[in-house]
């Protein structure tokens, strides 16, 4: 019988697998304990959990879930686009925001087609170039951010699109609106540029990258209900763009690819602002806590505007194993060529707390 790899796109051969924070089950598993005893601060979840109000919108769906959902996510889009100030028609939602830049690869992406991202970008935009036959051109990052100039001079004839996560996941940097801005004017129009702003809600004066849109310049924000709504388990995520960009993007997408529960979910959660401004204020205090920590330990960080800190820890993998076997679960970033540092999502203070305590020991 013909190997089946000699059939398959050979681009799939040496395409890596992404690789999630390790999951508590199998952490408890792998030690012998109960799953209540883990604390995982390793895939920047909301330690509040979702709001209460997505709680009871989704026991609600329960009753209909024999019923198609609305393939069209209506009312979802329409709440969206009212909290943002654009059309209905400048929204797209995906199966998390992670399925809106496969969105954007089916649309845009050939085989010897190049995109731009930065060193210590989110592994994803790699994964999705190679997926579909294109080469990822990698620029230097300066003091962990994406440097914008670079960025600019590395475009080619074949670039099709340029990734950006602001701020980026997993170092935490974050661009100023004029950098932002400065880089956006000087793309060539024909080069879909993409925002990544899966954090977006955790900064204190946020970008207005939306004012793209009503540009009509072709950029795509990215946004997610999986990081401050706490709705992670149910994968929404939305695309932002000029109404023809994303009349593109539908023709890729799935029927049904947001199920009912997640919409209803999503729809409730974007209501609760009390829940994202504890969620906001939890993550605050923890953050600076966590940083004020490293720094009495005589630890290098890099400053983050997410719901996670980065920290060098000298030996990431090591730490890492040695914080697991103290059951707390953290990241190591060694995939991202960043073998000394560790990603620690923010978590109540009474985690961090431990977290902290188990961290002096593994290092002493």
């Amino acid at each position: 019988m013909t190997p089946i790899w000699s059939r398959a796109n050979p681009q799939l051969r040496d395409l890596a697998v992404y690789e999630p924070g390790k999951p508590i089950e199998e952490t408890a598993r792998e030690f012998g304990v109960d799953p209540s005893e883990i604390i995982k601060l390793a895939s920047n979840e909301n330690a509040l959990g979702p709001s209460p109000k997505a709680v009871t919108a989704m026991r609600a769906a329960l009753e209909s879930v024999q019923l198609y959902p609305d393939g069209s996510a209506i009312y979802l889009r329409e709440a969206i686009a009212a909290r943002l100030g654009v059309d209905r028609d400048n929204v797209i939602l995906g199966n998390g925001s992670n399925e809106v830049i496969e969105f954007v690869g089916h649309a845009f992406l050939n085989r010897g087609d190049n995109v731009i991202t930065s060193e210590y970008a989110f592994i994803a935009y790699k994964l999705i170039a190679q997926l579909f036959g294109a080469q990822t051109i990698e620029t230097p990052a300066l003091n962990f951010q994406p440097d914008l100039e670079a960025m600019l001079n590395a475009i080619t004839p074949k670039t099709k699109i340029i990734f950006i996560a602001n701020p980026n996941n997993p170092t935490g940097a974050l661009i100023a609106q004029e950098k932002i801005a400065d880089f956006v004017a000087r793309v060539p129009g024909e080069v879909i540029t993409v925002l990544d702003e899966a954090y977006f809600e955790f900064l204190d004066n946020p970008p207005d990258s939306i004012l793209y849109v009503r540009d009509s310049r072709n950029v795509i924000i990215l946004r997610t209900f999986s990081k401050i709504h706490g709705l992670a388990s149910l994968r929404v995520g939305y695309g932002i763009a000029r109404s023809e960009l994303i009349d593109v993007l539908k023709k890729t997408r799935q029927p049904f690819n947001v199920n009912g529960v997640a919409q209803a979910a999503a729809l409730a959660a974007l209501g609760d602002d009390q829940h994202l401004r504890e969620t906001k204020q939890l993550v605050d205090l923890g953050r600076a806590y966590l940083e004020d920590e490293f720094r009495a330990m005589k630890l290098k960080l890099s400053p983050s505007a997410g719901n996670f800190v980065f920290v060098n820890v000298g030996d990431g993998p090591a730490v890492f194993k040695k914080l697991l076997a103290m059951k707390i679960i953290v990241r190591p970033l060694k995939g991202y060529n960043l073998p000394e540092w560790l990603r620690i999502t923010v978590g109540t203070m009474e985690q961090n707390e431990k977290c902290i305590a188990a961290l002096k020991k593994a290092l002493s």
